[in-house]
């Protein structure tokens, strides 16, 4: 399918972006999408006047990020919702999976569920073209919500500590259950793995040798290239745990 005609001198078609970043994008505008509803209905549930405005302005925000991937997923040439697809079951069923049973434990999930799946994202970015890199890098700040969240547990927990520890085992229960559907949706699309097995051989290559850069152009050793790529990415799945810590922290339930 070929690009958009006349839409400016960013517009590319989506060969030349790859497969693997058109599956971001998807991924990330799907995700986006559901955030929005699960946001607009956490609004309806607050407590207060003051807390349902703060979750609606969220709302509005993760649909305006909503928005910026779709129309750039059509600027490829690429029908959005066709990209969107393949990840519809896959974070349906993890949302089912962590229904939250209270407005705290929803808002727990708002911010540390999606926010490693966040950290996922971006990681991925890193090693896509600019431009993606910078329209995931601004759909994936969080700063309104964390402060949001943060203020909104440590009051509850203020008010009544026992919440600290349920709250707490639910944070972790989450990070388990985005990190396996993270790992399960990069499996079940090779091209977003290799977008960071991508990266590595790139800065391999940086260093490597004529004779490795043939190795790696053999087709009995490019067999193995999916496998390799699904190894980054468990290796990488570490690395989130230090911000989820981080955030832990930030609504403190890091005892």
């Amino acid at each position: 399918m070929s690009g958009q005609s006349g839409t400016g001198s960013h517009a590319a078609p989506a060969a030349a972006v790859g497969s693997g970043v058109i599956d971001l994008l998807g991924l990330l505008a799907y995700a986006r999408l559901v955030a929005f509803f699960r946001l607009a209905g956490d609004a309806e549930l607050a407590p207060t006047l003051a807390s349902k405005g703060e979750l609606a302005d969220l709302a509005a925000a993760e649909h305006a990020n909503y928005r910026r991937l779709h129309d750039r997923l059509a600027e490829l040439g690429v029908e959005p919702e066709a990209a969107m697809r393949p990840f519809v079951a896959p974070l349906d069923a993890w949302h089912a999976r962590t229904e939250p049973q209270s407005w705290l434990e929803s808002l727990v999930k708002a911010y540390v569920g999606e926010g490693i799946a966040g950290d996922f994202y971006g990681k991925l970015a890193e090693v896509c073209d600019r431009r993606t890199h910078e329209l995931v890098r601004d759909t994936l700040v969080e700063s309104g919500r964390a402060e949001f969240v943060a203020a909104q547990v440590r009051r509850a927990i203020g008010e009544d500590p026992r919440l600290a520890g349920r709250l707490a085992l639910w944070a972790r229960r989450l990070v388990g259950e985005a990190l396996s559907q993270a790992q399960s949706v990069a499996a079940s699309r090779p091209d977003l793995a290799a977008l960071l097995g991508s990266g590595a051989r790139a800065r391999d290559a940086e260093v490597g040798s004529a004779e490795d850069a043939a190795a790696a152009a053999d087709p009995a050793q490019a067999a193995d290239a999916t496998s390799a790529d699904l190894a980054t990415v468990s290796r990488m799945f570490a690395e989130l745990t230090e911000a989820h810590a981080a955030r832990l922290e930030a609504m403190g339930l890091s005892t």
